[in-house]
């Protein structure tokens, strides 16, 4: 019979023996015979084979729609036969022992984790308890415990916390036991509130009894106990326990004796584990005070130095850096105020805000101070090796998306009376001019044309590729060497003006007085060898002071050309040969003291000069057909700057061109923010190494520029500059720190700064240390910009991307709750590169992006009104309305002009759909002007497309939003100290003009029903790559949140995404997937949302192009 009966069960497969086996176990339960303990144990000691043999078994225990989970919990909380409680508690060990988490959270869902706690707690009450059972019921604990996430709650609900905890301590010699009770109080640790109670009951203590003294015996058990230390140590109630017993002292102790003895570096988890106790204690005041007095800093920095050869120990290289930086004390920047070093009275003080707040402080308001100490928590940091973007644009929160249907439908709102809005049709003369004065006829068209053999202007995604050398004004007698025949070529191409009759105000009559012999010579002055050795900076004599101006209303009036500008130094160059002097004919010239040293003798042979005879000269085909020296001096006169600049900077006013080489994205090398971190640490450690010498102070007037040879000078005195005070930290190492938007006390992320007295061969560590976001693409590849001008009197005047061991990471410098916006314990940001510089006595700039300065704007404008043809482009420009400084908002209008004055040309002229663009409402996103004068250049030129688009649209841009902000070198703000791009809903006209006239422009439109048909503003963005757009829809925003039903409804035209998608296909740099249509709360009062839904412009965005580069496509990781 028993061999019949086993060859039958042979027979069977071993599912269905499984299941048989499972059925009987069932039957058995719900029997609850006595003397069925038996049958119970024989059953599951035949599954507990199974299960041990075969993997097919296991996953067929925990497949969807088995119950043999649920039978075995069932026999399990039912019997009390203790082999049977054994053989099931191996069955669901054996389970859970592979197939990663999800077998452990079956488990969990079947309620296995009430029926193990109530387990333990009737074992725990037999006296004395049974071993196998207790390491068995804490091992299956400890393996399901972290997929449960009340697992904590229910420990202490079944009152058994402290079992585990007495087990320890009663048996502190029985490894076998005390190891899985040690994995539950680590799992029991992760509830706040559990941790306190165990520490209350010694656990803390009992933990370090099993740590120390060192030995390499039960390594494992050290191992969980450390774990377990370290998620006690996250209570702060255990943190300052272990502080006052001096447990801080112990850790730093163990740690050196394993870093001593793990020569071979065998117990790598155990030195980790150390640390990560030690960072747990330290996340409190008293802890990281405690790990300084313990001479930590020093023990982990020259430890983690030693540990910087293997590449495996890098996990402890990099918490201790961690730890480090934590503890290193907060101090405070180093400025007698966070407010900007520049002072703009407003005309009127919001009610609230930000600024109302500054104003409102006590004068004797210290508004820098450290706080850091009142934050116990200290900010916890990712690993550093591995930052992540946390750009908020990527991952949209629930509770910024507008959910309100009503408020999201676009309704027309124009605001403002139809009889206010009058005023602007002032600017919109092309809806009634008839042309009845001008002869459309009488001549070929004759527009602007840029030359494809000769390059140009900076190239951008949106601009024309085709751009010529244009011939600037020079003056008589200049050294100059035609070292191209393509100048002659050019002169005799140069369009001249068509004198045509016409109304005044489409032409600035201005214009027409400028000497037309100026406007046909060229534009790029060479100078000579001997004048460039008396060049040290440009400056501009200010012969009356401006009286402040607050003009607020609409002014139609053209840009008239400024005088000559007088140019002025501390003193007379005394050897400018006779050629020279005609540089600026007609003006006072006087040249700086000698600085700049012109081409290095020493390195001739790498200038383009054939021989030391001739003088240094610039291809006439590389210089900007749209920038002229002359007459952007003359433009800098009339720019009004709250610091009254009197420099202007020498790539503003030479001009330059790309580079002739492709700038890939820099590929950060291998722990360069460590190292840099572990630099900023020797400040500590080492501090009589650190020279901390003041070298460049805004807010100090009588500070003079030190004139030791081996200190670098810097200078940021000019428009759009940005650099408050330096600080010499080592002998080439220097703190940079920025100056806050005026009105303000942050936004520090622009910098454009002047360098010079540098030696060759050295590299120069630049730290910028005030940055406030927590993230940027420096640590993606992107590099500063540097404009040297020894390169541009070798002809090469470019500005290249340059420096090495560049990264942004959180510093040791304190923000003030004041700063922060009430938050205390947030720190500032460093950016820190190293530049080696290539000519002896250079002067260099630095710049986060390439500068575009008001006064250029107004340059560019200026060229392009005397470049066009009139019988063939309609081009107007207008001031908009003045800014709180004085300054004009320049308003243009371009369009083809009618074919001819006839009727049927006149109508279609004036009803051609406008579009209308603006720009460089951030002063910092110098990029976006780049993107508008590209489409200012490409819509002006005679490409058949771009008169295609003339002779189809009328397009209305306002270039620059913000002169006040471009002008003083903010980064945000404008000089009311608010964001501009957060004040369309309700504009202030005494506060905002620029956004309430802008606006009122678009309200003129909406009134008289001529609705734009694309509203697009330029951006930059610093945290993302490509180019991209916002756009707005109501589906998308929907489909964001979790309030879909009433979305299933609405009808939405998705004609807003057909700007974007034309753009994917057509322009390499554009990216469909980084673009958003979503509307956020955060971003009601935007351009783009209140165009959309106030005015009713369907297709309203905000274009961003990357401050850094390119990863995808055709400039893939290129800048």
């Amino acid at each position: 019979m028993n061999k019949a009966k086993a060859s039958s069960e042979k027979s069977v497969s071993a599912s269905s023996r499984t299941i048989s086996l499972l059925s009987q176990l069932e039957k058995i339960n719900s029997d609850s015979v006595l003397g069925e303990s038996d049958s119970a144990r024989h059953v599951t000691s035949r599954i507990l084979h199974l299960v041990q043999s075969q993997e097919k078994t296991r996953k067929e225990m925990t497949s969807k729609g088995s119950t043999g989970i649920e039978i075995i919990l069932s026999t399990l909380e039912n019997t009390r036969d203790p082999q049977t409680i054994l053989n099931i508690l191996n069955i669901l060990i054996e389970i859970v022992s592979v197939g990663g988490g999800r077998r452990a959270s079956v488990l969990v869902t079947k309620g296995g984790t009430q029926i193990l706690l109530q387990l333990l707690l009737t074992a725990s009450k037999d006296s004395p308890p049974n071993e196998e059972l207790m390491v068995l019921l804490h091992t299956l604990l400890a393996k399901v415990g972290p997929k449960d996430k009340k697992i904590g709650v229910k420990a202490r609900i079944n009152g058994v916390l402290n079992i585990s905890l007495n087990l320890v301590k009663h048996n502190l010699q029985n490894h076998r036991l005390v190891l899985p009770c040690l994995q539950v109080l680590r799992v029991y640790s992760t509830n706040s509130v559990n941790a306190v109670s165990l520490g209350k009951n010694g656990v803390v203590e009992l933990m370090f009894k099993i740590i120390g003294p060192f030995s390499k015996r039960n390594t494992s058990l050290m191992k969980v106990a450390l774990d377990t230390l370290a998620a006690l140590l996250k209570s702060k109630t255990n943190a300052r326990r272990a502080v006052d017993r001096g447990y801080v002292q112990a850790l730093i102790t163990i740690y050196v004796d394993w870093h001593r003895h793990d020569s071979r570096h065998r117990y790598m988890l155990i030195r980790k584990g150390v640390l990560q106790c030690i960072k747990s204690v330290t996340n409190i005041k008293l802890g990281r005070k405690a790990f300084i007095d313990a001479n930590g800093m020093k023990i982990l920095y020259n430890t983690s130095q030693e540990c910087l050869a293997v590449r495996t120990l890098d996990p402890l290289v990099n918490t201790s850096s961690l730890i480090m930086r934590k503890c290193f004390p907060k101090n405070r920047l180093p400025l007698p105020t966070i407010k900007s070093a520049f002072h703009f009275q407003l005309p009127v003080i919001p009610a609230s805000g930000p600024v109302a707040q500054l104003y409102n402080l006590p004068p004797d308001v210290d508004d820098v101070v450290d706080e850091s100490d009142d934050n116990d928590d200290a900010e916890t940091e990712s690993e550093i090796e591995t930052e992540i973007d946390d750009d908020k644009d990527q991952h949209f929160k629930n509770d910024d998306i507008e959910t309100d249907i009503n408020k999201l439908k676009p309704r027309q709102e124009l605001g403002r009376s139809i009889e206010e809005l009058k005023m602007y049709e002032q600017f919109f003369p092309e809806l009634s001019e008839n042309f009845q004065e001008w002869d459309l006829v009488s001549k070929e068209p004759k527009p602007f044309v840029p030359d494809a053999n000769l390059s140009g202007p900076i190239v951008v995604p949106t601009a024309s590729e085709e751009h010529s050398a244009e011939a600037k004004p020079s003056t008589k007698g200049i050294a100059l060497k035609e070292c191209s025949p393509l100048l002659t070529e050019e002169y005799n191409r140069r369009p001249v003006f068509l004198e045509l009759p016409k109304k005044d105000n489409m032409k600035s009559s201005s214009l027409h007085q400028q000497n037309d012999q100026r406007n046909m010579l060229p534009s790029c002055q060479c100078l000579s060898q001997e004048i460039v050795k008396g060049l040290d900076r440009i400056s501009l004599q200010n012969s009356a002071k401006n009286d402040q101006y607050y003009g607020t209303g609409c002014v139609v009036e053209k840009e008239s050309k400024a005088g000559i500008t007088t140019l002025a130094s501390s003193k007379p160059f005394e050897h400018v040969s006779p050629c020279g002097g005609s540089l600026f004919e007609g003006s006072s010239v006087q040249l700086g003291k000698l600085c700049c040293t012109g081409v290095d003798s020493e390195e001739e042979e790498d200038s383009r000069s054939s021989s030391s005879g001739e003088h240094a000269t610039l291809q006439i085909s590389d210089v900007s057909p749209v920038h002229d020296c002359d007459l952007y001096l003359e433009m800098v006169k009339n720019t009004k700057s709250i610091p009254e600049y009197s420099e202007v900077a020498y790539p503003d006013y030479f001009g330059h061109i790309p580079p002739p080489f492709k700038e890939p994205i820099l590929e950060r090398r291998y722990g360069v923010q460590r190292t840099k971190i572990c630099q900023d640490i020797e400040r500590l450690i080492y501090q009589n190494d650190i020279i901390d010498r003041v070298v460049y102070d805004l807010d100090n007037s009588s500070f003079s520029v030190p004139e030791e040879a081996d200190v670098l000078k810097f200078n940021s005195k000019f428009e759009s500059g940005n650099l408050r005070k330096v600080i010499q930290i080592r002998k080439n190492e220097y703190d940079l720190i920025l100056n806050s938007d005026i009105n303000s006390n942050h936004y520090h992320q622009w910098f454009y700064f002047e360098v010079s007295g540098m030696k060759t061969g050295i590299g120069y560590r630049f730290n910028i240390i005030n940055c406030e976001k927590s993230n940027s693409q420096f640590n993606y590849g992107m590099q500063p910009l540097m404009y040297s001008v020894q390169e541009a009197l070798r002809c090469r005047p470019c500005w290249t991307r340059v420096g090495t061991d560049i990264c942004y990471y959180k510093n040791h410098f304190s923000r003030s709750s004041i700063a922060a916006g009430g938050q205390k314990g947030k720190s500032y940001y460093t950016i820190t590169f190293t530049v080696t510089f290539q000519h002896k006595e250079d002067v260099c700039y630095f710049a986060y992006h390439y500068p575009y300065t008001y006064s250029t704007l107004k340059m560019h404008l200026r060229k392009l009104e005397s470049m066009h043809n009139p019988q063939q482009i309609y081009f107007r420009h207008d001031v908009l309305c003045k800014t709180l400084a004085g300054n004009s908002c320049p308003l243009v209008t371009i369009t083809a002009m009618p074919e001819s004055n006839y009727y049927e040309h006149i109508y279609q002229f004036r009803n051609r759909p406008y579009i209308f663009l603006s720009a460089r409402v951030h002063p910092g996103e110098t990029n976006a002007s780049w993107v508008m004068k590209g489409t200012l250049e490409y819509l002006m030129s005679n490409s058949p497309n771009a008169q295609s688009l003339r002779e189809s649209y009328i397009f209305k841009i306002i270039p620059m939003l913000n002169p006040d902000g471009v002008i003083n070198g903010n980064h945000r703000c404008s000089l009311s100290g608010e964001d501009l791009n957060r004040q369309w809903q309700n504009p202030n006209p005494d506060l905002h003009p620029t956004i309430y006239h802008a606006k009122g422009l678009l309200q003129y439109l909406a009134a008289i029903k001529r609705l734009p048909l694309v509203y697009c503003d330029y951006h930059g963005h610093s945290r993302k790559k490509n180019v991209f757009m916002y756009g707005c829809s109501i589906k998308e925003t929907m489909w964001h949140t979790s309030v879909n039903a009433a979305s299933c409804d609405l009808m939405e035209d998705p004609a807003y995404r057909a700007l974007p998608k034309i753009l994917s296909h057509t322009a390499p740099a554009f990216c469909m997937g980084s673009c958003s249509f979503v509307v956020e709360k955060s971003k009601e009062s935007t351009a783009r949302v209140v165009v959309w839904r106030e005015i009713g412009v369907q297709r309203s965005y905000t274009m961003e192009s990357t401050l850094c580069g390119c990863d995808q496509g055709k400039y893939k990781v290129l800048h």
